[in-house]
């Protein structure tokens, strides 16, 4: 064998596991930084386990990228020796876009790195045609962003119910919209000229809720969604499971005892027919509560006093419990995440959703975003892939 040569034993350690490594470490620095900040680079350290040097490296690439900054007041360790520049994310350059496409309205919004809410919009459907929807949504960002001169979109995240390919950025299906195989990436990308990512709206707020919300840290979390389309997704350390095809989380045809409503798959009691707040509204506009279709007005009228707009809430809050006690016997999370109105709004509501869950009704949470949850949802699909890889940032962006 020549001298030149080299051994395929004695190969160096691949590119592949340099580039995992690299984006892992940048990674936890980077949520160290967004938990703890203004915190030193000696505590990062310490937190994360890199090394002195490790932490400083990652730091200067981080904030080259404009991501973290120095902040302005040095602290000095016990009043003696030199100052520690602590350092803390940069929420004054990028933002990310938000779409959120519900069944009557889609939301547009801009959040900063720390998924706090810019600005945003609902635009009510006329129509539910996937390219007007998603035309009109590109309208909507390109006016918010206009009001925001000087901060750079990094990319677009989109959320919608039903069934979403991550994977292709495709919704594969939604029932309610009428939308089959929709390339939502494609579109939305070819009027935006931004990076689109498209995830599952429960999914997607189980991102917002590990990095921004109050079950961060947990080492296992599920939420549910209850809204017009109700589903869930289920987290441990940090990685959300998807299924073949992105198709875990759909709940929306489990039976539900002694349920009455007729479901579109000509079965009865399927936990959305049940559950949704098409049906809510139906029920309110039987009893005289309201004539409307919005949900929100069944919270007014029960925030007005309203009895049986409190009762129906209730009813709905307590049934929906029963569902989140039967996803902690199967999955047993540590916390559970409920998105849902009623529970958003009012106490009775989130304690007869926690009775109705059992024994762990102490894991059992509300969301973290009671005023902006769907602006969050979409925008958190964005903002888990920059804290997941955030020296993958576009050169475009810096």
């Amino acid at each position: 064998m020549p001298r030149t040569a080299v051994p395929a034993l004695a190969s160096p350690v691949p590119r592949a596991a340099d580039s995992d490594r690299r984006r892992t470490s940048a990674s936890v620095v980077l949520r160290s930084v967004l938990e703890h900040g203004p915190v030193a680079r000696s505590t990062v350290a310490r937190l994360t386990g890199l090394s002195p040097a490790s932490v400083t490296e990652y730091c200067a690439r981080l904030a080259e990228r404009g991501l973290i900054r120095e902040s302005a007041a040095p602290r000095r360790s016990n009043g003696v020796g030199r100052p520690h520049v602590p350092v803390d994310l940069d929420d004054s350059r990028f933002l990310v876009a938000g779409v959120h496409v519900a069944v009557p309205y889609t939301t547009v919004a801009l959040l900063d790195l720390r998924g706090r809410v810019v600005a945003r919009r609902e635009l009510p459907h006329e129509r539910t045609e996937p390219g007007r929807v998603l035309a009109r949504a590109a309208e909507g960002l390109a006016g918010l962003l206009a009001g925001v001169p000087g901060r750079r979109p990094l990319g677009v995240g989109v959320a919608v119910g039903g069934w979403v390919d991550r994977e292709a950025g495709t919704v594969v299906a939604h029932e309610l919209l009428g939308w089959r195989e929709v390339p939502v990436r494609e579109l939305l990308g070819a009027r935006t000229g931004l990076p689109v990512r498209v995830d599952g709206h429960a999914r997607a707020l189980v991102h917002g809720e590990r990095l921004f919300g109050r079950a961060r840290g947990s080492r296992s979390l599920l939420h549910l969604f209850v809204g017009n389309v109700v589903d869930a997704a289920f987290a441990t350390h940090d990685e959300v499971h998807y299924g073949p095809r992105s198709a875990a989380g759909a709940i929306a045809h489990l039976p539900v005892p002694g349920g009455t409503e007729p479901c579109a798959c000509g079965a009865t009691g399927c936990l959305q027919a049940e559950l949704s707040e098409r049906t809510l509204c139906r029920r309110a506009r039987a009893a005289g509560v309201t004539g409307s279709a919005n949900p929100m007005h069944v919270v007014a009228a029960a925030a007005g006093g309203d009895a049986v707009a409190r009762r129906l809430l209730v009813d709905r809050a307590r049934a929906t419990g029963r569902a989140a006690g039967l996803l902690l016997d199967v999955l047993n999370p540590e916390t559970v995440v409920v998105t849902e109105v009623g529970v958003i709004h009012f106490e009775d509501c989130l304690t007869a959703l926690r009775d109705a869950a059992g024994n762990r009704a102490a894991a059992v949470l509300p969301t973290s975003f009671p005023d902006s949850v769907l602006a969050v949802a979409g925008g958190s699909v964005v903002l888990d892939a920059l804290f997941r890889d955030p020296l993958g940032l576009s050169p475009e962006a810096i």
